[in-house]
């Protein structure tokens, strides 16, 4: 029997794509990343998942998972591979509302798991553009960051527990909802942020938080990234750490986005260099009690800060959305990063992390190396500025492979200057094998390929992407 017989026998024909079926599988959000998957697999339950994998490791048959597709680093090529779509194991199969968890399948939808929570007055407190078609799979084999990272943390501070498909086959179960267990290595950490190249993840046990009884959302301008650092500090020190969303937005980002959503509104009257996005959340009942005049305490309290802040200088001009329609323009802005990055002609796109003092750096030594390369190149950022996280995109003059592999290189030569990383919450894929060559510490290379080959010794699992070949 060949191998496709084989998996149909276990699923189904109906759920074993090939051909013009299999063919959406084989393209990912960017477009950048094709290719034509020897068969699309639609598994119902772990089982299902485990016997596919059973018959790929006894005939040596790479597979590659794929949850929705929304990456940006091609972690889900599967040419000549099966891929197994986890689009079925899509349950929510216990919300806890005691322990504050919930126990889910790998294809439940973000905003899926946004809703159910919020039934409950609580909430998943992942959040990013892609919440409508990224599946929690994926957000945790690429340990997703997104806005709220500032308070909750990546995806991999939000899992208590998993349940993993090996190579082999066999089920690992470390779906605890355990918030401590020091029972030996840590495991569900080290498949998480794996993109599926030490197992398949199939089900997981997320935490779950109150939902904050309200909001203050507001654009501030201010004088420089020094100005933004301190505004930053200075409101986690007087909200007790409710800041939700630190976003960076300069004008390159606010000119771009209006170019492209022609019918958005700027976020002030007059531009400004420095542009932030703030979200404050309470999560306490006597924060979003109406004061006597009906204001909001958490509002009245962002209020109160940026006002004496636009006494001191420190604070150019400032928004607050005054209702729940002009918060989500606020964040609508924001979440359209994606669709700007990839607007306007040829572009290198890079998501790198700095220490927070050092993103004013990053800029000013970037730009004269970006301009000696192309003098016609042209630059976009955008930053989760409460944990470091840039969002860089250069625009190149021409489409030559030496100039796209020149700026890249030498934004890898100033993130390892000023102590940061190359990644910060996309995740490796294809795109960044050559920079993880180039930049990863070499015992740590093959600190992973020791545990890939002894994880998977017939390298079936997503192979070739995440960890270089020596």
């Amino acid at each position: 029997m060949t191998v496709l017989s084989q998996i149909t026998e276990v699923i189904g024909a109906q759920h074993v794509l090939t051909g013009s079926d299999a063919a959406p599988y084989g393209k990912d959000w960017t477009g950048a990343y094709t290719s034509i998957p020897l068969a699309v697999l639609r598994p119902a339950n772990t089982a299902e998942v485990a016997a596919i994998l059973k018959i790929a490791n006894a005939t040596k048959t790479p597979v590659v998972p794929a949850s929705g597709r929304t990456g940006l680093t091609g972690a889900t090529l599967a040419q000549d591979a099966l891929m197994l779509s986890v689009e079925r194991l899509n349950e929510i199969t216990e919300l806890n509302t005691v322990a504050r968890t919930a126990t889910l399948g790998a294809g439940v939808i973000l905003s899926t798991l946004h809703d159910a929570a919020e039934a409950h007055d609580l909430i998943f407190p992942l959040t990013l553009g892609a919440r409508g078609s990224a599946m929690i799979g994926g957000l945790l084999s690429t340990n997703a960051g997104g806005s709220n990272v500032v308070r909750y943390g990546s995806t991999r501070g939000l899992c208590l527990g998993l349940e993993v498909v090996m190579a082999d086959g066999r089920i690992m179960n470390l779906m605890s909802a355990l918030h401590k267990d020091n029972s030996g290595l840590d495991l569900r950490n080290l498949v998480i942020g794996a993109e599926g190249t030490l197992g398949i993840i199939t089900a997981a046990v997320l935490k779950l938080r109150p939902k904050p009884q309200a909001y203050a959302t507001a654009m501030v301008a201010v004088p420089s990234l020094a100005d933004a650092l301190t505004l930053l500090h200075r409101l986690q020190d007087e909200t007790g750490g409710g800041v939700e969303a630190f976003e960076y937005m300069p004008r390159s980002y606010i000119d771009k986005h209006r170019q492209l959503f022609t019918d958005s509104q700027p976020p002030f009257d007059t531009e400004y260099d420095v542009n932030i996005m703030i979200e404050v959340a309470a999560t306490m009942a006597r924060d979003a009690l109406p004061n006597a005049d009906g204001s909001m305490p958490v509002v009245s309290a962002l209020e109160e800060t940026l006002g004496q802040m636009l006494e001191e200088g420190t604070v150019l001009d400032a928004v607050i959305a005054q209702n729940e329609s002009q918060r989500r323009a606020i964040w609508k802005r924001r979440e359209d990063a994606g669709e700007v990055a990839f607007f306007g002609g040829v572009f290198v796109n890079t998501d790198v992390a700095l220490p927070l003092d050092k993103i004013a750096t990053f800029e000013e030594m970037l730009t004269p190396r970006i301009k000696a390369i192309d003098p016609d190149a042209s630059e976009v950022i955008v930053a989760h500025l409460g944990d470091g996280n840039i969002h860089h995109t250069s625009y190149i003059s021409r489409n030559d492979p030496a100039v796209m592999d020149a700026l890249v290189e030498a934004v890898e030569d100033v993130v390892q200057e000023l102590g940061g990383s190359f990644s910060a919450e996309h995740g490796i894929g294809v795109s960044k094998l050559e920079t993880m060559k180039r930049r990863k510490d070499p015992v740590a290379l093959d600190a992973m390929r020791a545990i890939k080959e002894a994880l998977d010794p017939n390298n079936i699992l997503n192979p070739g992407k995440v960890i270089p070949d020596r």
